[in-house]
């Protein structure tokens, strides 16, 4: 996954405020900047500069700052976000419910990319064991040079549009029909590589994206 200030995920929904959203997680488990910084294994300086909007952290950074509160990247990035747990007797969501996680939504500067990947969550993930996204890229998105890991298992059926999937040193492109299944600890990447929107349905577990 490239920096989040090049082509990365991106979204339908309006940049999000990095610095006063991890501010606010922050406070609201009472962690200082330097205990935070302590635990994700980071620069004491790092934190308050990503607060501040003076660094453009990659998503691997980020990752690794959320996995110290602990915070998946889809619910730090998520459209509604809120610190307060889900209602677990919600089953049905109606499309308009999907919520948007793409972490590209960083910067009032980077709309030019915020509709090249659009990623929609059903439900909150928090408090579950089964993370599920219908996911569309358009023509020539890509997940960045960077490949991205995280601790789960992840597999999706293609429905539409065709995508380029490198898993370790494995590449394989997906057309509709198609599915893959992996570890998703081993490095990946997603690049669209049709003329036409890629469309994805797939499910991680446990939430770590």
């Amino acid at each position: 996954m490239d920096d989040l200030g090049n082509k990365g995920f991106a979204g339908e929904i309006g940049p999000i405020d990095i610095g006063l959203r991890l501010r606010t997680v922050r406070a609201c488990r009472n962690l200082s900047q330097r205990e935070l910084a302590r635990r994700a294994g980071v620069a004491n300086g790092l934190i308050s500069q990503i607060e501040q909007n003076h660094s453009s952290p990659s998503v691997s950074t980020i990752k690794r700052i959320l996995d110290a509160i602990p915070l998946t990247l889809g619910e730090f990035f998520a459209d509604d976000f809120v610190e307060e747990l889900p209602d677990p007797s919600k089953i049905f969501f109606r499309a308009d419910e999907l919520r948007n996680i793409n972490p590209n939504r960083l910067s009032r500067s980077r709309k030019a990319n915020l509709k090249a990947i659009s990623l929609l969550q059903v439900g909150d993930a928090r408090g579950r064991s089964l993370q599920m996204l219908h996911e569309r890229y358009a023509p020539g998105a890509d997940t960045g040079l960077q490949p991205y890991r995280h601790e789960a298992e992840e597999a999706g059926i293609i429905i539409s549009g065709v995508i380029e999937l490198t898993v370790g040193d494995k590449v394989g492109v997906l057309g509709p029909g198609d599915a893959y299944l992996f570890d998703s600890r081993v490095p990946h990447r997603f690049r669209n590589t049709g003329k036409v929107d890629c469309v994805i349905v797939s499910a991680c577990t446990p939430p770590s994206f």
